[in-house]
């Protein structure tokens, strides 16, 4: 299976999904359908996200497995840091490397629900940067490895410059790309891009969209990852809350505009969030490509 960043050689721009491991068999059987419907449209690869502290470890490496081999697709294997030892990293990493998984987002993460005061002892990597160097240090050029950007900084950094420092040790440390968290105001990116650019980070910054299609929902989870909700959105999409064919076509339009912006700005691609439905991410990726 390819890699990413081979990938990438190959298109200045690449079109891109992420599903999150189903908890129920009801839910697998449907991103089974979805994935097939997806498959259709070619995207150049497909992440799978990672619960906290590896609670859905068995289920993501299933899924990765199943994008190769079923669906034939670059799949991007997330893998988080938090709770796991150096021991436990590297027997994960190396079950990875012999199913032929290529490609790896690399994260601290977070702690799970049911420890959240967990702290790192001796054995734990305490920063995503530490995991990379892991990676890379043991398995050369095995792995393509990104790691996530946060065009508003991660809600632990104390201030944007911070935030852009600690990327830039992210990829020293070996990350060859990045992925960004959602955002809805596109100059957060690219004041991102600016700033990452300013520090020498030559490294692929690909924007990261999340296509409304429930305001509540959009709302939570942009509160929860400290994501910001420009005026506009709420103006948008507050009004039709109650209306799901409504939100759907105004969000499906809404994430067009972003995504046509971003490339026409210079984005290297774009990375949708399907929340483990076909819709309306088939629409807005036949409208890009």
């Amino acid at each position: 299976m390819r890699k990413i960043t081979d990938i990438f050689n190959d298109k200045p721009r690449t079109f891109s999904v992420e599903i999150f491991p189903p908890k129920t068999d009801k839910g697998m059987d449907a991103l089974r359908v979805t994935l097939g419907e997806l498959a259709l449209l070619k995207p150049d690869f497909v992440s799978v996200t990672y619960g906290a502290g590896g609670s859905s470890r068995d289920t993501t490496f299933n899924i990765v497995r199943m994008v190769q081999d079923d669906y034939k697709l670059p799949a991007m294997h997330h893998f988080t840091c938090v709770v796991h030892t150096r021991g436990e990293i590297k027997a994960i990493l190396d079950k990875l490397r012999a199913q032929n998984v290529r490609n790896i987002l690399a994260l601290r993460g977070d702690a799970p629900k049911d420890c959240p005061d967990w702290t790192p002892g001796p054995e734990n990597f305490r920063f995503a940067s530490e995991l990379v160097s892991f990676i890379k240090d043991n398995y050369n050029d095995h792995f393509s490895i990104g790691v996530a950007g946060f065009p508003e900084g991660h809600p632990l950094a104390p201030d944007l410059v911070f935030d852009a420092q600690i990327l830039q040790k992210k990829v020293g440390s070996g990350g060859e790309f990045v992925m960004t968290q959602l955002f809805f105001d596109n100059q957060l990116y690219f004041d991102y891009v600016a700033r990452l650019r300013a520090l020498g980070i030559k490294a692929r910054i690909i924007p990261g969209i999340l296509p409304i299609t429930n305001y509540e929902a959009a709302v939570n989870f942009s509160n929860g990852c400290g994501a910001s909700i420009p005026s506009r959105i709420h103006e948008i999409f507050k009004p039709l809350a109650d209306d799901k064919a409504k939100t759907l076509e105004a969000g499906t339009r809404f994430a067009i505009d972003q995504c046509r912006a971003l490339l026409a700005g210079g984005a290297p691609g774009i990375h949708l969030y399907t929340l483990n439905k076909t819709e309306p991410v088939r629409t807005i990726l036949q409208a890009l490509v």
